[in-house]
């Protein structure tokens, strides 16, 4: 390798060589170690805004007095529901400096659905948006908590005082209540006032709520020792370069772009680059004006890259890294994204907010084979892990019975190790059945094979009975997709009245592709066992399957989905009597 291109075994080396042995440190005091060594380097590019580590630094240490000096205590939990905007990486630390709890929000959630998370996560102190795109979040209060805007109770849970930010400038702050720019002025004025050090690394630094792909979100509570173990094993596993620069549009509440985009970079004095919304031609510019050289993405997003008029005219010479994850990607798209926008290190990702983040993880060097068709091997860890090795222990285990399958066999997957969650918040039954003697119960199921590398065969809900026969979704997905013209599929059990539940199959086409139901149905009759053939077939656009902001296919939906449109004869087909 080249001297400014240091091998994937090189660079390894060099994150080892600063982190081990591991020191447990909280959120705030890691990044203020980073400071120290990266003070003037840009941390954050939003823009034309240049904010380097020293920027953001001093900037926490303002809001964190500013946020002390209006009564927030050690332990409060802090809403934060802020879009990508360059304000987020600073009010993220000011609240672990002040020894709070984050509770990142789901800034697209409606009315009833942020009620129900500020209520459940017992949120002190909620700074919000005024408004993204048709949001309007002070409309919400006004519905949820009339008279929100004095301090104090105003019947929404423990909720006692809201900060708002107009990120836009619009002007729609509201008389009285204290905006972020003031919370800065008002740490500037009272230097100090935070209360450093109350708060270990192993004690709760965020609440972080479950995406919603199965129903209602679960708080997920995790330390800040687990979120930087499981930060490092990332950059540690891709051997991220130092000064790495990486753009991303994932919203930072959700673990994706929170571990791989703001956490990630720390570790190697790198700068990044996030999207308050996606627009493949802004990433495009980015890495072209900015020498960007990693992008975080979800195959939507890929696709919408690849794809876009302007890529051939953009200066891509500095792109060497794309972590493409959180949902599955057709083999096609892996193979446009190296040969046309040239990455070189190609890698996908398998995690749960309740392990903070990724455990498994393809590597930089493995082959496109590897990539595209796994999501790669438990990710060694280096010094965040307990034995050096990875950061996970994995077993599977028979979803029914709960003993060990053999080798090759499709199971229950569950895991232990130093990132796994203290628990959910105030949900006791969910945390005993997810926690069992130390193990976490994922309702993943998989298969490892005879190389190590894991494939997911689907959700443990996602299962059901036709005919008395155990139906595992992925089977019957893996080889939908696999048909001319097919891009996507996902199939779910719906009730029926002769076997108990059915199959009903998703397909999204390929572009230009127009597949047909009965061809479809015919291919799985002639290749499947005779319960796992659909016995519906729906072809959808990419943009009518229901999704999480972050790429995730909501299976629930498409049960309703397929209730309705079973009564339109012309939009399904149906086998007749087996």
């Amino acid at each position: 390798m080249t001297p400014d291109r240091p091998s994937i075994a090189e660079r390894r080396a060099d994150l080892e060589r600063e982190f081990a042995p591991w020191r447990s440190r909280t959120l705030d005091e890691h990044f203020d170690y980073t400071a120290s060594r990266f003070g003037t380097r840009p941390y954050v590019i939003a823009g034309e805004q240049v904010f380097t580590y020293e920027d953001v630094r001093r900037r926490a240490y303002r809001f964190a007095d500013g946020l002390a000096a209006l009564g927030v205590r050690p332990g409060d939990h802090v809403g934060l529901l802020l879009a990508n905007y360059p304000e987020y990486a600073p009010l993220k630390l000011a609240i672990a400096r002040v020894g709070a709890v984050a509770v990142p929000l789901n800034y697209l959630y409606r009315t009833q659905e942020l009620g129900f998370v500020l209520r459940q996560s017992c949120c002190r102190v909620l700074i919000t948006m005024t408004s993204y795109r048709d949001q309007d979040y002070l409309a919400m209060l006004d519905e949820l908590a009339p008279g929100w805007e004095r301090t104090g109770r105003c019947g929404l849970g423990d909720l006692e005082r809201v900060l708002t930010l107009d990120p836009e400038g619009r002007g729609e702050g509201r008389e009285g209540v204290v905006d972020v720019p003031e919370l800065e002025r008002i740490g500037a004025a009272s230097p100090g006032t935070a209360r450093t050090g109350t708060r270990g690394p192993l004690e709760m630094s965020d609440i972080m709520y479950t995406s919603g792909t199965t129903g209602e979100p679960k708080g997920v509570q995790l330390s800040h020792d687990a979120l930087l173990r499981q930060v490092y094993g990332s950059a540690y596993c891709r051997a991220l370069p130092d000064g790495n620069r990486v753009v991303f549009a994932l919203p930072c509440y959700h673990m994706f772009a929170y571990e791989q985009g703001v956490q990630a970079a720390t570790f190697v004095g790198g700068t990044i680059l996030p999207q308050p919304r996606f627009d493949a031609g802004e990433y495009l510019r980015a890495i072209e004006q900015h020498g960007v050289n990693d992008v975080l993405a979800v195959p939507t997003m890929s696709v919408a890259l690849v794809e876009h008029p302007a890529r051939a005219g953009t200066d891509l010479s500095s792109l060497d890294r794309m972590l493409s994850a959180a949902a599955v990607a057709p083999t096609w798209l892996w193979h446009r994204i190296r040969d046309e926008l040239g990455v070189a290190e190609l890698t996908t990702a398998y995690g749960m907010t309740e392990v903070g983040g990724a455990t498994v993880m393809t590597q930089p060097d493995d082959p496109l084979e590897v990539t595209a068709s796994t999501v790669g091997r438990p990710k060694p860890s280096g010094a965040a892990s307990t034995a050096g090795g990875p950061i996970a222990e994995y077993r599977i285990l028979d979803p029914v019975s709960g003993e060990p399958v053999a080798d090759g066999e499709a199971g229950e997957l569950v895991s232990r190790g130093p990132t796994t969650m203290l628990g959910y918040w105030r949900r006791p039954d969910a945390t005993a059945a997810a926690l069992r003697d130390g193990w976490l119960y994922s309702g993943d199921l998989g298969r490892f094979l005879d190389d190590g590398s894991l494939v997911i065969t689907g959700r443990s809900k996602d299962v059901f009975k036709s005919g008395g026969e155990l139906v595992m979704p992925k089977e019957v997905e893996d080889f939908l997709s696999g048909q001319p013209g097919v891009s996507q599929a996902f199939v779910v059990g719906i009730p029926d009245d002769r076997w108990g539940e059915a199959g009903c199959a998703f397909v999204v086409p390929e572009p230009g592709a127009a597949p047909v139901p009965d061809e479809l149905i015919e291919a799985c009759r002639a290749n499947l066992a005779r319960f796992k053939v659909p016995r519906h077939v729906f072809v959808l656009g990419s943009d009518e399957v229901p999704q999480t902001p972050t790429g995730k296919v909501q299976k629930f939906k498409l049960v309703p989905m397929a209730r309705d449109l079973l009564g339109t004869a012309a939009s399904v087909r149906a086998l007749g009597p087996a």
